[in-house]
């Protein structure tokens, strides 16, 4: 219940230099009394020796006490920034368990109540999810942006556009008679527009790529035929051995993944078995297939294999001329290379700087541009809805009804409104929260 007070670690797990313990809730503030025999001033640090309910001294801490509703949880907050050690951590926690009306907090709740209480919308509460899941610098800055409410902004712009369209269609329906409303002639027409025109730029949005990219990281797979060092790249990019080389066709048998970070950019490399007309045996048949589906699902394909047999379809495809060092002097592989986007011997070295730069630079074309937010599957599947009720087929009789064009803005609103949490939200709570830690 919101009415409970929760507490919990907020920092890392101990041993550290300090921990910092987080009391929430109406009785946050006679909690800090109980436990430092006084109330500190608001927003101000301060010293102070507390003790159990008994009168046992657990730690010299420093004390902030900040009252609700203007702090992070939108109620009264209390910190007790201790010395770090497990004992200390452990024998306070004890204390506050202790005290009525306390109870330790469950995953996520400190920020489930900041949404509660109007703090942050969701759309700010999954950036933060993903702030402190943030492993590599473009899902540090895409993660910050969401949290500080960039898509938040352009959510509540898009609601104050379709609350003047809203306006305009309700002036014409109940309100046309009056003398004091304004009224004009073709009002359907410019509704129509105006949706359209707002339909456009919800396209432009959904144009951006999906923010499970930076997240979940681009998906790089090295392909090719059998025998054509697939496995030796793989074993070079990730500087271990995660793959088998072996000169027998057919050695690599399923998709071996890795995740690495280039510059920054979250990737994950894949390595399968070789492709080829016929297989072995059955079990590289199975191999050859989920090759070609990573091949298909794969964000950026790195084909090691003659040019004319790399995927013609696949929108991203780096040829590269591998195993360099096997094939200088041969003359008609020196021009089969020529046709290549790189020539490469991961044995040697040769070109895998420029392999590193060529795939950083590919990356960047598929990840936002800086200082351009990019949505979620969940943000992406209402702003589609919002952008469907305001796509009108022109010779629909839906253009010149003002009813049916009034209730197409409703239902767009409502669409909008799930992005930032204010409805239609219930049921995804729990699983959003649950990605938080305890203290968070």
């Amino acid at each position: 219940m919101v009415s409970d007070t929760i507490f919990a670690l907020s920092s890392g797990m101990p041993p550290a230099a300090i921990a910092v313990v987080r009391v929430s809730g109406p009785a946050a503030g006679a909690a800090l009394a109980a436990l430092a025999g006084r109330l500190p001033a608001p927003r101000r640090a301060s010293l102070a020796d507390l003790t159990d309910a008994a009168g046992a001294p657990l730690d010299r801490a420093l004390l902030l006490w900040f009252p609700g509703p203007a702090t992070a949880t939108g109620e009264d907050l209390a910190e007790l920034h201790l010395h770090g050690g497990r004992a200390v951590v452990a024998a306070v926690e004890a204390a506050l368990a202790a005290l009525p009306g306390l109870r330790r907090a469950e995953a996520g709740e400190f920020t489930r109540r900041a949404f509660l209480n109007g703090r942050i919308d969701l759309a700010e509460a999954e950036g933060l999810a993903d702030l402190l899941a943030a492993e590599t610098e473009s899902q540090r800055v895409q993660a910050l942006g969401m949290a500080r409410g960039h898509v938040s902004r352009a959510v509540a712009d898009w609601q104050a556009r379709l609350l003047t369209l809203m306006a305009g269609a309700e002036a014409e329906l109940n309100f046309a008679d009056e003398d004091d409303v304004e009224v004009y002639e073709g009002a359907a027409q410019r509704l129509v527009v105006g949706m359209a025109d707002l339909a456009a730029e919800l396209d432009e949005w959904l144009a951006r790529p999906a923010a499970e990219v930076i997240a979940e990281g681009l998906s790089v797979v090295i392909a090719g035929p059998p025998n054509a060092g697939k496995s030796t790249l793989i074993n070079a990019l990730a500087q271990r051995e995660l793959a088998i080389v072996s000169p027998v066709a057919g050695t690599t048998r399923d998709v071996i993944e890795t995740p690495l970070a280039l510059d920054g950019i979250a990737m994950r490399f894949s390595d399968t078995a070789g492709i080829r007309a016929e297989s072995a045996d059955a079990i590289e048949a199975i191999g050859i297939e989920r090759a070609r589906a990573a091949v298909e699902a794969a964000d950026l394909l790195l084909w090691l294999g003659p040019p004319t047999e790399a995927p013609a379809d696949h929108p991203r495809v780096m040829l590269i001329a591998a195993q360099a060092d096997r094939w200088r002097g041969d003359a008609a592989a020196e021009a089969e290379a020529a046709r290549c986007d790189l020539i490469l011997s991961a044995a040697t070295g040769e070109g895998m700087d420029r392999l590193h730069s060529m795939i950083v630079e590919m990356a960047r074309t598929l990840l936002p541009r800086e200082g351009e937010a990019a949505l979620r599957q969940r943000q992406r599947a209402a702003l589609a809805e919002a952008r469907d009720w305001l796509m009108i087929d022109a010779r629909s009789r839906e253009v010149s009804d003002l009813i049916l064009l009034a209730e197409r803005l409703r239902l767009a609103a409502t669409a909008l409104d799930r992005i930032t949490g204010r409805a239609g939200v219930e049921e995804m709570l729990d699983t959003l929260f649950a990605r938080f830690c305890i203290g968070k």
